[in-house]
């Protein structure tokens, strides 16, 4: 119990001076417009997402919610979306909501390849929330002294909020058996801290996504597999934003409707501190897709020297809608959903 006020309390005090870095989701593919604007409407059809992320539980939580929608105008060969985030740190002592607005546009470079384009605007307020905390001048020589006595003027004048514009960007170019994916999220630096300083700017961050899927059908013998998919799909995310940088590298195995995959993160080559290993955690996943709904699982365990924090558990949920009528038939287009893991 002592530890988790102790980090509490690091939590707020070093939020007036340290770099902020994005929540994260271990089951990035199942975030598809959190990952990337570019993804706005790739499923081809209306699209709600739901993601629920609780980290360190056994220490002190971090929970990132997230609900988003989309949908693919066909006319426009363009993708909309809306995201709904909310990330709370620390026992909700420091809240963030985040409402973004998504625009992505298609189109086809060659027989079998397509490129996407995605813009984000979104608005954000944070809030910190300092009461609950006791301070060093609260116990005397009489025992405590309840309501705050700090002369630090961060504790007071209720609480402190800060409300900004962020601006994202995106693009994707995949075919039948692969995709690559560059973004880069706040590139306006918005002001996010609490205090105004230079050093509370959000730096931008830049990432990569890529993957293959390989069919493995033939290779069973069963003789329903060409009612499901059989396959495999080892995909990789670089990730660099201020002075850190982390990398993500697994695999997912899918024999439809199940899907298994393992995930490792960290950076093992490569150290910022000499006493310190660069490995964050390793990853298990399970999901159960249908044809218009999947929901998947995965669990991290902590290998970092951060030791006993109780993982991070992790749910997704996923439904695509059928697509609208049209009211009459349409010049004959290929319609290439993106072959991206759906967990």
């Amino acid at each position: 119990m002592l530890k988790k006020y102790i980090l509490t309390l690091l939590t707020l005090t070093l939020s007036r001076m340290v770099f902020a870095q994005d929540p994260q989701f271990t089951q990035f593919y199942a975030a598809p417009m959190y990952l990337n604007p570019a993804f706005a409407g790739s499923a081809l059809a209306p699209r709600i997402t739901a993601n629920y992320r609780n980290q360190w539980p056994a220490i002190t939580n971090y929970v990132t919610t997230m609900v988003a929608v989309d949908h693919f105008i066909e006319k426009y060969n363009s993708g909309v979306g809306l995201m709904i985030q909310s990330d709370n740190q620390g026992q909700g002592r420091i809240q963030s909501t985040d409402i973004g607005l998504q625009y992505a546009y298609q189109f086809q470079v060659s027989e079998s390849s397509f490129v996407r384009l995605g813009l984000q605007g979104s608005y954000v307020n944070r809030s910190i929330n300092y009461f609950g905390l006791t301070t060093g001048d609260q116990f005397t020589d009489r025992g405590f002294i309840t309501g705050s006595v700090s002369g630090d003027p961060a504790l007071q004048g209720g609480l402190p909020t800060n409300k900004y514009l962020d601006f994202s960007t995106g693009g994707l170019f995949y075919s039948d058996w692969f995709w690559v994916g560059l973004s880069a999220h706040h590139i306006n630096r918005p002001a996010q801290g609490f205090f105004l300083s230079e050093n509370e700017r959000l730096p931008m961050k830049t990432s990569v996504q890529a993957g293959l899927r390989i069919p493995l059908g033939g290779f069973t013998g069963l003789a329903d597999e060409q009612d499901r998919e059989i396959s495999i799909s080892p995909v990789v995310m670089y990730k660099h934003q201020g002075k850190y940088d982390q990398l993500d590298i697994g695999a997912y195995l899918t024999y439809s409707p199940l899907t298994i995959g393992a995930y490792y993160r960290g950076i093992p080559f490569k150290k910022y501190d000499q006493t310190l290993n660069n490995h964050d955690a390793v990853a298990a996943l399970v999901g159960w897709r249908m044809e218009k709904f999947s929901i998947g699982y995965s669990y991290d365990v902590t290998i970092s020297t951060l030791g006993n924090s109780g993982g991070s558990h992790e749910l997704s949920l996923s439904y695509i809608f059928d697509k609208p009528e049209r009211g009459r038939p349409s010049v004959k287009r290929r319609d290439k959903k993106l072959p991206c893991p759906k967990f």
